[in-house]
């Protein structure tokens, strides 16, 4: 694999297809690994498939033997172990009575992860540049140089509506497959996310997918949080992530 380092584009993409172990906690207690291969890495990231749905924000930990022209540190070991922070997602077309499939672009963020994230790891990041890095950013071994914590989402800033839609919410396991369903109704809802009435233990940052018959549609969402309502029955509050809601259809 040509390399010429410092003389190529920063940012350039190198096809390399070398395998990647993935380790991602979307909560305190759920964790899962996958392995997969890159489809393209440069030294600042990575792009490659996987199984289980995420977003942009969440902080991934890679193993894979990545060539030394292309690290930032750990150059004499056989596995380059890096955190890194997801960039963007695309859901990849479903081959029939196949898992999801979804392609991830990362960026490589260093050695260790933030000190924020061992009490809240479905925090989500974002790039802290500075002026002098505006068009590209540099690894590091403290991440909390590299990162900072992304504000939680306003899902208020949309108009909800107090419409009572039967769902179904089913959960995804450790092996990207359907695990838990539960049909349940909306408390309210926007075109960016939802309340819905729940008996699932389910923690803030998991991922579930929300079908409607109704609506004809199926949406990946993310928990951003389960507490009671006045009557005491628990909601889940539920942000899509992969479209909007057509509440006009």
């Amino acid at each position: 694999m040509p390399f010429e380092g410092k003389s190529r584009r920063a940012r350039e993409r190198v096809p390399l297809s070398i395998p990647v172990r993935v380790v991602c906690r979307e909560s305190r207690d759920f964790e899962w690994v996958e392995m997969s291969r890159l489809i393209d890495v440069t030294p600042f990231g990575a792009r490659f498939a996987i199984s289980r749905p995420t977003e942009p924000g969440r902080l991934m930990y890679l193993t894979m033997p990545m060539p030394r022209q292309l690290r930032y540190f750990d150059h004499v070991e056989d596995q380059y172990r890096v955190w890194a922070m997801v960039r963007n997602v695309s859901c990849v077309a479903p081959v029939k009575d196949q898992v999801m499939r979804f392609e991830v672009g990362v960026a490589f963020v260093g050695k260790r992860a933030p000190s924020s994230y061992e009490a809240e790891p479905g925090k989500r990041y974002e790039i802290a540049r500075t002026a002098s890095e505006a068009t590209t950013f540099k690894l590091v071994e403290d991440a909390d140089r590299m990162v900072t914590a992304k504000p939680p989402s306003d899902l208020r800033i949309d108009t909800r509506h107090d419409i009572p839609i039967p769902v179904v919410v089913e959960v995804i396991d450790l092996n990207g497959k359907i695990e838990i369903t539960e049909n349940t109704v909306t408390e309210n809802i926007s075109k960016r996310g939802t309340s819905v009435f729940t008996t699932l233990q389910i923690e803030e940052g998991r991922f579930v997918r929300l079908s409607s018959d109704q609506y004809g549609i199926s949406v990946l969402t993310v928990v951003r949080g389960r507490r009671p309502g006045p009557d005491g029955v628990m909601r889940l509050h539920l942000e899509f992530i992969d479209r909007d809601w057509p509440l006009g259809a």
